[in-house]
């Protein structure tokens, strides 16, 4: 099967800005599809309004929107993503309309998700047929949500959900960890970061996980399937502000943030109640395994922190 046309849900996002940066880079057709137009056109604004990128603003939540300005896209690509305090009642809701629509269409869909529905880490590194067990309400609902998306009642809609680690580059924003931590050294303020400083954890460079996604995205082979979408390896906290401070020029310090400091932030912030939860990950890190896609696919994308993260703070500063 080849890719002929794209439609990308949640576009302006992080993981859907990223994406629909590499649909258009191959020269694809590819429809950005969001609920701000204003977003939308800023963002096509910086790809550089190319010819093969089209705009269609509508509500995910709802399977006509979808359907409607479809146009003829035959891989969708699911990227909106609900807030961390609205998921338990949003994020099946939103995964349902997106495949009653693509039944509807007959379509493929690539379903960007996370390693929480993995739970605690019970090997390394973290295969695709790791035991499903979270502990934690958030990786709870993400497992029902690939139970739903993996159920019996899609029969012309195909699906694969594609894992990623914690996510950085010049598109992430405050869904993820370090998101908001660059983009406050790149402002030259102080910054918070997310968990210990000191213990190695898996990040990946979202240009890198755009490119291996939109490669799977054209293999028929596929869907049906989890795949986990590696990063580059391990870095440590300490490691990754002393790249990011180089780049920025920033002599403002970053504090590591841990249960407490959450708890307390979380008074104002229901977002910061819910990292909480999740601060295992930054205990006892998982690392995914490369290995199904290196066998099916090919060499992973791994950019060196080094040069993804100064890249990110320049584009970050320039951006401003």
């Amino acid at each position: 099967m080849t890719m002929t046309k794209a439609m990308v849900i949640g576009a302006t996002g992080g993981t859907g800005a990223a994406i629909t940066e590499e649909l258009v880079r191959r020269g694809i057709d590819t429809i950005a599809f969001g609920r701000s137009r204003q977003k939308l056109e800023r963002f096509a604004g910086r790809l550089g309004n190319p010819a093969h990128l089209t705009l269609a603003v509508g509500d995910a939540m709802r399977p006509d929107d979808l359907a409607a300005q479809a146009g003829g896209a035959d891989v969708w690509f699911h990227c909106a993503n609900v807030p961390y305090h609205e998921m338990a009642s949003k994020l099946i809701p939103l995964g349902e309309s997106v495949m009653e629509a693509a039944e509807r269409m007959a379509v493929r869909v690539v379903a960007i998700d996370g390693i929480y529905p993995y739970g605690r880490r019970q090997a390394d590194p973290v295969t695709e047929e790791h035991p499903k067990q979270p502990h934690t309400r958030k990786g709870k609902v993400r497992l029902e949500y690939e139970r739903m998306l993996f159920g019996k009642r899609w029969n012309r809609a195909k699906v694969l959900i594609a894992r990623l680690p914690d996510y950085y580059g010049p598109t992430a924003n405050e869904a993820s960890y370090l998101g908001s931590t660059l983009d406050a050294i790149a402002a030259g303020k102080m910054a918070f970061y997310i968990g210990n400083m000191h213990t190695p954890r898996e990040f990946i460079y979202l240009p890198d996980a755009a490119a291996m996604i939109v490669e799977l995205a054209g293999r028929d082979f596929a869907y049906e399937q989890n795949w986990n979408i590696p990063g580059a390896g391990l870095i440590a906290g300490q490691e990754i502000v002393k790249i990011a401070k180089a780049a920025s020029g920033s002599a403002k310090p970053v504090i590591p943030l841990k249960k407490l400091g959450l708890s307390l932030l979380g008074i104002g912030l229901p977002v910061m109640k819910e990292v909480v939860e999740m601060l295992y990950l930054t205990e006892e890190p998982l690392t995914l395994s490369r290995d199904k896609y290196e066998r099916f696919i090919g060499p992973v994308v791994a950019t060196p922190f080094q040069e993804g993260i100064a890249s990110t703070i320049k584009t970050l500063q320039m951006s401003r």
